[in-house]
């Protein structure tokens, strides 16, 4: 059974800009998220370690005026491939304050409308502690 099937929320696709720490120079996006989690892609290895607590940034694109909200989540996954490095990551605190559902709700509506592709967010992840 692969991760996807064993998820029960459904995660919303979108392209972001990333800043993984000691990598903001290279092209990192946000590739999917929900309520429970979500993945990263980026064209390097990065460090990131599994099963390590991440403090990870969000700035909605402007459209959907919605403001930075951050949120805790767990590295799971790395999967590589030949060009590419994708993580998984748990939310392990659920969010404080309604921005991070009011940004889930903004992608499940974009996603009902056929345009499931944002632009102009930004995502910061840190190191826990």
């Amino acid at each position: 059974m692969s991760m996807t099937e064993q998820r029960k929320t459904a995660r919303l696709h979108t392209l972001a800009k990333v800043d993984v720490e000691g990598h903001e120079e290279e092209r990192t996006l946000l590739k999917d998220i929900s309520v429970t989690g979500c993945g990263v892609i980026c064209p390097i290895d990065t460090k990131i370690e599994l099963n390590t607590k991440y403090k990870l940034e969000i700035t909605p694109e402007k459209s959907a005026k919605i403001d930075i909200f951050d949120f805790f989540a767990e590295s799971k996954w790395i999967k590589t491939s030949a060009k590419t490095f994708e993580m998984g990551f748990t939310i392990v605190d659920p969010p404080k304050g309604e921005q991070f559902r009011r940004y889930v709700d903004y992608l499940s509506w974009r996603y009902s409308r056929g345009n499931s592709i944002t632009g102009e967010n930004s995502v910061r992840i840190f190191p826990f502690g």
